[in-house]
């Protein structure tokens, strides 16, 4: 009944705007013969001929009106496309009705310039009246500003300009001032909003214009930037609300309605990284795409991803069956569904990964499945090496038996210099596939970077968690630094990688400066209005076995190269005896079958001679042959 209700208010709105319209045809008609006659008396002929101009102006225009939709725009929101409308309406009703008169009475007592004259009238009449309801409209709303909330507007750009528009078509906020860094912005306006300084002077401006808002509509903005922003603004003791990234707006409009509150992924994230999306499209196209793993933070992010582009089947391999079903019920709502095929199963698992390269032939394979948390394979080190050694070595087996044209492996900062059995059994997954490149037609590439914002298992999470139970927040260490990055741009960078890889290669991506955790808590802290002390406490726990108190992403003998792209590096990557590796792995295999966790350990070590566990250091006892091992597994540049 309200819809009905609704679309009769609409069509009578409609109707009343069209018979507007066609009274102002006689009346421009009438205008232009009596500027023709210099403001006097119109003869009776010229008259009489003024009313058939009138008669065929009028259904003409009527006709032109509606094809042209001069009444699909709403008065309120009246602009320039709806006089670009209008000013086509009349030109070609002008030219027809010109044309009739023509044909009809050989234009006998029609001045010439009358019919030049009326169509100037009618766009004059047809538009004034549009721009005066919008004018007295805006007016009204001005009135009532005082009484809605006043908001800063950060960003004198596209983004703000958008913005500034939609809240006064809403009329739900108020913008009273532009802030800018670009010294050529300055005292320029938007929309009648001055912009009136610098990122410097919002705390000014926020005492002096009484803002209760500050809304950032820099979607490109920098880590610096966000962070200086906020900081004024907890200053203030104002809410800050900002625009999506660059990324999330690629399909969407900048309007009020996007506005959210400011988020730690804001303050981590970076300058956007731009893909080479053609390049990627062509190395995907019509290809077979496995993502092992793909449940998980990573897989699931690169899933998504793939599912858009041109690829002819993707498949997902997965042992946990809550993840596969969390991400079909997402993948079944986006296009080209019909492309994807979700498998349980476990890398570890040697005739499973086989039956897979058999019946899908998978050309493109990124090996994303890994046990990743560091506390959490420190005492579980049988089944973390088993799944990160052991089913790398599998899966990537299984692509060069297969004649897979690339193989991506997703590995991690802690490869460098490791302190944890993961770090260390994820440097012989690299070492592995490094090695079998060289042996194997598929092209075996590394993906090395840091930790993922959001990711299952990542601090961001742990600390919302405990924010929201009251605290404390716990840190490891005030020192503690790490690398982040948000999901989406690491598992593009990792296509990309994949797309400008010919095999060989350990690319790094570029993560930026280090975070330290504790500003990190304490940012966390200060978005959910809190304050660190008196609302939440920061305790220190000290660091856990295995963890670093800072990361690195390269060792030093490795030399940093870079490449096409400018958020990917290359490290060169250390020789090894393949003989060494595949018995290392080998001899792995028979530690893990008798589950000897000293002979694992000690394995660990020797094919990894960087791995430093000092809690363990003293409890190691090589045997002879341990030792010959160790002589074969140097590491030479």
């Amino acid at each position: 009944m309200n819809i009905a209700i609704e679309n009769w208010a609409l069509l009578r709105n409609r109707w009343l705007v069209f018979i507007h319209d066609l009274m102002w045809i006689p009346l421009a008609v009438l205008l232009a013969y009596w500027i023709r006659f210099n403001l006097g008396m119109i003869p009776p002929a010229y008259l009489q001929r003024a009313l058939l101009v009138m008669l065929v102006a009028l259904p003409v225009h009527a006709l032109t009106f509606w094809v042209f939709g001069c009444y699909r725009g709403i008065w309120r929101y009246a602009s320039f496309p709806d006089l670009v409308r209008i000013l086509k309406a009349v030109a070609l009703g002008g030219l027809v009705t010109a044309l009739a008169l023509f044909i009809l009475e050989r234009l006998q007592n029609v001045p010439r310039s009358v019919l030049l004259i009326y169509p100037v009238f009618l766009v004059f009449g047809l538009s004034s009246s549009r721009l005066l309801y919008r004018a007295f409209m805006d007016n009204l709303l001005e009135r009532g500003a005082a009484s809605r909330e006043h908001v800063l507007i950060v960003g004198a750009g596209r983004a703000g300009e958008l913005l500034i528009r939609d809240l006064k078509q809403r009329g739900q906020l108020t913008p009273v001032a532009l802030v800018d860094d670009d010294p050529a912005k300055q005292g320029h306006e938007l929309h009648g909003v001055r912009v009136r300084g610098y990122l410097a002077d919002i705390y000014r401006l926020i005492q002096l214009y009484h803002v209760k808002t500050v809304l950032i509509a820099m979607p490109s903005a920098t880590r610096e930037t966000m962070n200086k922003v906020i900081q004024i603004c907890q200053e203030a003791k104002v809410q800050c609300r900002t625009l999506p990234s660059l990324s999330e707006l690629a399909r969407g409009r900048i309007e009020v309605t996007r506005l959210r509150p400011v988020t730690v992924e804001d303050l981590l994230s970076r300058e956007p990284v731009e893909l080479d999306m053609r390049g990627i499209s062509v190395f995907l196209k019509d290809k077979c795409v496995l993502v092992t793993g793909g449940g998980g933070s990573i897989g699931s992010e690169l899933c998504r991803q793939l599912i858009q582009l041109p690829l002819r089947k993707l498949i997902v391999y997965d042992n946990s069956e809550f993840n596969l079903y969390q991400l079909e019920q997402e993948l079944q709502l986006l296009p080209n569904y019909e492309r994807v095929q979700l498998v349980l199963g476990d890398v570890q698992i040697a005739a499973a990964v086989a039956e897979i390269f058999r019946h899908h032939s998978p050309q493109l394979v990124f090996h994303a499945a890994a046990y990743k948390h560091v506390p959490m394979m420190e005492v579980n080190v049988i089944e973390g090496v088993r799944n990160n050694v052991i089913g790398t070595k599998i899966v990537a087996d299984a692509a060069d038996h297969a004649g897979s044209e690339c193989f991506v492996l997703i590995s991690t900062d802690k490869t460098v210099n490791p302190t944890s059995r993961m770090g260390a059994s994820k440097r012989i997954a690299e070492l592995y596939c490094h090695e079998l490149n060289e042996r194997s037609k598929t092209h075996f590439i590394v993906t090395r970077f840091g930790n993922v914002l959001g990711s299952n298992g990542s601090v961001v999470p742990l600390f919302e968690r405990q924010i929201a139970a009251g605290g404390p927040v716990t840190v490891t260490h005030p020192e503690m630094t790490r690398y982040f990055m948000t999901v989406p741009e690491a598992a593009g960078l990792i296509l990309q990688a994949g797309s400008i890889g010919r095999g060989g290669e350990i690319f790094v991506l570029d993560m930026g400066k280090p975070v330290r955790i504790h500003d990190l808590a304490e940012q966390m802290i200060h978005l959910s209005g809190l304050q660190v002390g008196r609302d939440i406490k920061i305790e220190f726990t000290g660091l856990r076995p295995g963890e670093k108190l800072h990361e690195e992403l390269f060792y030093a003998q490795e030399m940093r190269r870079s490449t096409t792209h400018p958020k990917l590096l290359l490290a060169d990557c250390f020789a090894t005896n393949w003989a060494s590796i595949t018995g290392g792995i080998a001899r792995l295999e028979r530690a893990l079958e008798t589950r000897d966790l000293s002979a694992i350990m000690n394995l660990l070590v020797l094919m990894v001679p960087e791995y430093k566990n000092s809690s363990e250091a003293g409890q190691r006892v090589m045997s002879p042959a341990a030792t010959d091992m160790k002589t074969s597994l140097r590491i030479i540049k």
